[in-house]
């Protein structure tokens, strides 16, 4: 996921590493990723060709590395956004990542993305149901059992407000 999250960073233009690292932190709810994850992941894409770098003069007159994606880095990041197997409809982040991304996804990679969390929440809902009827959970496992159904739901419904909304785009 780390891998998807950089080079969507790139998709808007060229950047130099310190503001990937930013960038990218900020998807992530931090300030920024650390340099041991952010620049060996940048040289692994540049030698698989997703991404290039050049050399820019730097405001302090250091020489800065500026990275672009490739239109092979392109093609790689939306084949890899579009996979979206049984393990990713299980991750939160994994679907939100892609469901973040629907602007650039055709609409029958959204409809499977959005069909396959369906199907794993309201899978998950089911046996979190039928959880009580089967164990003794408790007060406070039946409490959480049930804060985990309502997110749940709470995404169920979102779910459906993303398909009105890609609904509505394919109707213009």
């Amino acid at each position: 996921m780390n891998d998807l999250i950089m080079l969507a960073t790139l998709l808007s233009g060229p950047k130099h590493g310190y503001q990937l690292k930013r960038e990218a932190g900020f998807v992530f709810g931090d300030e920024a990723l650390h340099n041991n994850l952010v620049y060996p992941m940048l040289r692994r894409f540049t030698a698989d060709g997703w991404v290039t770098k050049k050399q820019t003069p730097g405001e302090r007159g250091q020489t800065r590395q500026q990275y672009s994606m490739t239109p092979l880095g392109k093609k790689i990041l939306l084949d890899r956004l579009t996979e979206f197997g049984e393990a990713d409809a299980r991750s939160f982040d994994a679907f939100v990542l892609r469901a973040g991304m629907f602007e650039l996804l055709d609409q029958p990679a959204r409809e499977r993305i959005l069909s396959a969390r369906e199907a794993y929440l309201q899978q998950r809902i089911a046996k979190l149901t039928a959880l009580p009827q089967k164990m003794d959970t408790g007060v406070y496992g039946t409490e959480a059992i049930e804060l985990i159904k309502e997110k749940a739901e709470v995404e169920l419904s979102w779910i459906r407000r993303i398909r009105r909304i890609t609904k509505s785009e394919v109707e213009k």
